[in-house]
């Protein structure tokens, strides 16, 4: 079975943010082999020099003038991706709220950091697990050298090491990954 796994770069989280990236892998389950479907920069109306001082920009290697030059969001080229597969985002309620919000229809698997929530086992204060960051799940389930990008194809392909890692060795996350009313918070 192949399914999809995406990654998006924004300028933000509120309502006037802009998509600066999205990177879409394919994730085979029968063996870990992972392919790049979509790895583009992403200029949206109204992304100017008023975000220079996003956080991305600080902590990634993505400048806003490479985000200037780029072309406009490619609505028909990803939605024909996300037709033909059942997709995931390790944050899938911030990925998806971006995507839906510019008209994408999306066929939804369960969320990667929600899966990974119970096998990670970070615990907080009160004693109950956190979401784990991604660089947290891949430290923990992976364990080699990586630190995160922040930038959304590599991004996505290091979450998808991360779901395949937890599909193999966990048949509670091989059950939970179909079971998408289970991402609620």
């Amino acid at each position: 079975m192949k399914i999809a796994v995406l990654d998006i770069e924004t300028t933000g989280f509120g309502k006037s943010a802009k998509i600066l990236e999205i990177g879409i892998v394919e994730l085979n389950l029968a063996n870990g082999k992972i392919k790049t479907l979509y790895n583009e920069l992403v200029r949206e109306t109204g992304i100017c020099e008023l975000y220079a001082e996003s956080w991305i920009f600080k902590n990634s290697n993505l400048h806003l003038e490479d985000v200037l030059g780029a072309k406009p969001l490619d609505f028909k080229t990803i939605q024909k991706i996300l037709d033909k597969y059942l997709t995931t985002a390790f944050n899938k309620p911030f990925d998806f709220r971006f995507l839906k919000s510019r008209g994408f229809k999306i066929k939804e698997l369960a969320c990667i950091m929600l899966l990974a929530k119970p096998v990670c086992k970070i615990k907080l204060k009160s004693g109950s697990y956190k979401n784990p960051k991604v660089q947290e799940a891949w430290d923990i389930i992976v364990g080699t050298d990586y630190v995160e990008k922040h930038r959304g194809c590599d991004d996505a392909k290091h979450e998808a090491e991360i779901l395949y890692r937890m599909y193999v060795e966990n048949d509670n996350v091989k059950e939970l990954l179909w079971e998408v009313e289970n991402d609620k918070n």
